[in-house]
């Protein structure tokens, strides 16, 4: 009997074990979940302001931090201003070698032609210095050294000319202080003022440079204006390659 009663008290007490198990899990846990927040340490999130922000190797930004990148951005435009300089500088560089180079090459001989110039007008003096009719007097001889004479001098300014030296051609073109050199004034009302009339001794350039200035006369008393040119030149007094075969 009393065992049976032990059994049934015993009985009873698991049932009600087990009715509890069940609420347990039906509650979700609660009061499992209540007993370990309670042994569970307490950990504080931050919030708001007083969040860090981390930067690499998990360490905040200072001041001196930014200050040390400001300094390196200003150090970066700096030196990137240098090199824009430099290689600007290196581009004028270049630019002046090139065109120092050219004018060497062009006025290599720029000496050696304005010495030659003055044989070209010993040569001229001397088939202007020859007696009127002279080449009319049947002497074969003397026919043949003017002659040999003429082609000198015209073989000597072709070549002249295969090197860049070219003949000013001023008559009848507005005087220009730049290739021109003024010695008289003549007086002339039918053509406009400061025009070529009268070529002296000729004038050579040298591509942009004048070897030597066209010693020229000038008319004076005429109208104000542009004189008459021979062609569109590229510079005054310069013969133009397009007409120059013309």
């Amino acid at each position: 009997m009393t065992s049976d009663t032990d059994k049934t008290a015993g009985e009873r007490q698991g049932e009600a074990a087990t009715t509890g198990g069940q609420a347990f899990f039906k509650g979700g846990g609660s009061a499992g979940a209540t007993a370990g927040d309670m042994n569970a340490p307490h950990i504080e999130t931050p919030t708001g302001d007083d969040e860090a922000v981390p930067t690499w190797g998990g360490n905040h930004a200072t001041d001196a931090d930014r200050a040390r990148v400001a300094e390196l951005e200003t150090e970066n435009a700096d030196v990137k201003d240098r090199l824009l300089r430099l290689a600007a500088d290196m581009e004028n560089l270049r630019r002046r070698t090139e065109r120092e180079i050219k004018d060497a090459r062009q006025f290599a001989v720029a000496n050696f032609a304005r010495d030659m110039l003055s044989v070209s007008d010993n040569l001229d003096r001397a088939i202007q210095a020859l007696p009127a009719g002279a080449r009319e007097s049947g002497d074969a001889g003397f026919t043949a050294l003017v002659e040999g004479v003429e082609m000198t001098g015209r073989s000597m300014l072709s070549a002249m000319e295969r090197h860049g030296v070219k003949k000013l051609e001023p008559l009848n073109q507005r005087f220009d202080p730049n290739f021109h050199q003024a010695m008289f004034e003549v007086p002339n009302p039918d053509l406009p003022a400061n025009t070529v009339v009268q070529v002296v001794q000729e004038g050579y350039a040298i591509g942009e440079r004048v070897l030597r200035p066209a010693l020229v006369g000038v008319s004076k008393g005429g109208p104000k204006g542009a004189a008459p040119t021979a062609g569109v030149d590229s510079k005054p007094g310069v013969p133009d390659e397009s007409t120059k075969d013309a």
